[in-house]
């Protein structure tokens, strides 16, 4: 199975930018998550980061939301 790790920012109840790992960037959905997205994407760092998160996070603990008895 593939996981995908989604990260989302939210301002008023609305999505305004998410990371997802399957695009392995950040992506806008209103004015200023798109700006804040470029800026985002520009640094290697932080993606990095973000993308280590799928590991870190997801199949981590895949193995235990999935356990048979």
């Amino acid at each position: 199975k593939d996981i995908q790790y989604i990260r989302s920012y939210y301002y008023n109840k609305l999505e305004f930018i998410r990371f997802d790992s399957n695009l392995g960037k950040y992506v806008g959905y209103t004015e200023l998550g798109v700006k804040n997205a470029e800026i985002w994407n520009n640094n290697p760092s932080l993606i990095a980061s973000e993308t280590a998160q799928r590991e870190v996070y997801c199949l981590t603990n895949v193995g235990i939301d999935y356990q048979t008895a």
